[in-house]
């Protein structure tokens, strides 16, 4: 059995078109004391996105013995800053216009955990650069994007109509929407590889 330790649609969809016959549970844990405390400790972003995955999936092994459990967390890190899913579109403004003219780094981590015990870890980090938009380019893709912008670490949607406001993009797409795809793909043919095979999930 193979469950993903995540509510987050995004994942999910990408696991259903990779073919994958998955459930989703996701994972009673407390990410931002798990991040506190991580970052007191001097863990920087790349840290937590690992972290993060970790303890989603070892959350949701601890329930399903003999399961294979996939955790994935993203970091948004500008600099040292961490930023945080926007709570309101006020709040989404304010990031995007932090985030103007300026390079920040999404870091995405996903670990595959079975009986509490990490077979495999994978970090992956991409580049993004946005543009100098106007106010109103910015309440534009706002309208546009609706309540799916709150839904996003960045306040955005590389796959939706905020790609308007970048410049240039680094690094792997499947990172950027929070599951490093391909390595995992990777490791389960490699550790697991009748969990590639039969149908779909429906």
């Amino acid at each position: 059995m193979l469950i993903l330790a995540s509510q987050s649609q995004t994942r999910k969809t990408l696991l259903e078109q990779a073919g994958l016959r998955f459930s989703s549970q996701p994972a009673a844990i407390d990410e931002r004391a798990i991040e506190t405390a991580a970052l007191a400790n001097g863990a920087d972003a790349r840290d937590v996105a690992l972290l993060l995955a970790q303890k989603k999936a070892e959350a949701v092994s601890e329930v399903n013995a003999g399961a294979f459990v996939i955790g994935a967390d993203q970091t948004l890190a500008l600099g040292t800053e961490l930023l945080h899913k926007p709570a309101d579109r006020a709040a989404a403004a304010a990031q995007l216009d932090h985030l103007k003219a300026k390079t920040h780094r999404l870091h995405a981590g996903v670990t595959l955990v079975r009986d509490g015990a990490v077979l495999w870890s994978d970090l992956q980090t991409a580049e993004l650069t946005m543009r100098d938009f106007s106010a109103e380019e910015r309440e534009d893709i706002l309208d546009r994007e609706g309540p799916a912008a709150l839904n996003s670490v960045g306040g955005y949607r590389l796959e939706g109509p905020s790609i308007r406001l970048f410049e240039t993009v680094t690094g792997d797409y499947f990172t950027i929407l929070g599951l490093p795809l391909l390595p995992l793909l990777s490791v389960l043919r490699s550790i697991a590889p009748h969990l590639l095979a039969g149908k779909p999930s429906a």
